[in-house]
């Protein structure tokens, strides 16, 4: 099978404590692993808390694990203490609460944020009748006073990986999102 690289790699060392890496969009549905000086248990989620029950990975091999993928486009902003987002007319959104996210816009890098918790969905269908197309982001945005504007902004899944050294082991872990074709 065939790997098509799909943005950037991470790469961080474990040992035998908890490690986690910094955040990453999720922009494919497969990550390959590799573990590099030492076997390790590795986890992926928000802010894994991984342990030796975790999924195990043999030193100096490989493994691709799934990723559950989430975008949509922004078409508005409300700032506050929390953000607000709007999704297009005629989409919802396809993040729950808990979910992390992080949103590009475009043009206005000041909307910009990283790995943030969806603190709810707006699911009314009173006036205005939201219907899944409003959400609350956990951001800070009362600074911005700069009407949103960014025609391809776009918000993602986030999502971070945690690994730990196999019986006290330590080195790095090699991780890089992929789409699989078919054999090579």
């Amino acid at each position: 099978m065939a790997h098509r690289p799909v943005g950037a790699g991470i790469s961080f060392t474990f040992a035998g404590t908890a490690t986690t890496s910094s955040d990453f969009t999720v922009k494919s549905d497969v990550v390959r692993i590799v573990a590099s000086g030492g076997a390790a248990h590795v986890a992926i989620g928000t802010n894994p808390t991984v342990t030796t029950a975790d999924y195990y990975v043999p030193s100096g091999t490989s493994v691709t694990l799934a990723l559950t993928k989430a975008s949509n486009r922004i078409v508005g902003v409300i700032t506050g203490t929390t953000t607000i987002v709007y999704f297009p007319e005629g989409t919802q959104a396809p993040f729950g609460v808990g979910d992390y996210v992080t949103l590009t816009a475009s043009g206005q890098s000041y909307y910009d944020f990283a790995h943030k918790e969806v603190l709810s969905v707006d699911t009314s269908v009173g006036t205005g009748g939201y219907y899944q197309r409003r959400m609350t982001v956990n951001y800070d945005t009362s600074g911005i006073t700069t009407s949103f504007f960014s025609p391809d902004a776009i918000m993602r899944t986030s999502q971070k990986l945690g690994a730990i050294g196999a019986e006290g082991g330590s080195g790095v872990i090699y991780a890089q999102q992929v789409q699989v074709t078919g054999q090579a």
